[in-house]
């Protein structure tokens, strides 16, 4: 299920696969707008946003490509399990990661996806792909960190 934190939040899904493969830097959180057998499907706890990204058109920020299944009980009102879901930010946020997003590799991946005070919200951060070596850089440095925080 879900686990509840100190500030909050109740979180539904993490993509931890973003932080090995990214290199963050600017971190946003966006309410999106849902369906009703989807927040129910949410609470459930099943949903799956390791492939997932966001694109901005027409002004608006979409979540693309992330799986929230069907919800059992939802009959012939239930949701598309894939479909493109609109964010909720404002209009300059939107208009900075517009700008943010045509530079050459950068990616905006979706982090965190929870509930806050019953609204389901999704953090997401702006991300350069890292290479192999870079990852295995990023790994030696956490492992040197672990070692000198064991002594």
């Amino acid at each position: 299920m879900s686990k509840k934190t100190k500030d909050g939040r109740e979180q539904i899904a993490s993509n931890r696969r973003a932080r090995h493969d990214y290199e963050l830097s600017e971190h946003f959180e966006a309410g999106i707008v849902l369906s009703g057998t989807e927040v129910k499907s949410l609470r459930s706890g099943s949903v799956t946003i390791q492939e997932g990204y966001i694109t901005v058109s027409n002004g608006e920020a979409w979540l693309i490509n992330v799986f929230i299944p069907e919800y059992n009980f939802g009959n012939r009102f239930n949701h598309d399990p894939k479909r493109r879901r609109k964010l909720l930010l404002k209009k300059r946020e939107i208009s900075r990661l517009m700008g943010k997003l045509e530079e050459q590799g950068l990616t905006a991946v979706p982090l965190e996806l929870y509930f806050k005070e019953g609204w389901a919200k999704l953090e997401f951060a702006l991300g350069r792909g890292r290479k192999h070596y870079d990852k295995r850089d990023a790994e030696r440095e956490k492992t040197a960190r672990r070692e000198i925080d064991e002594y």
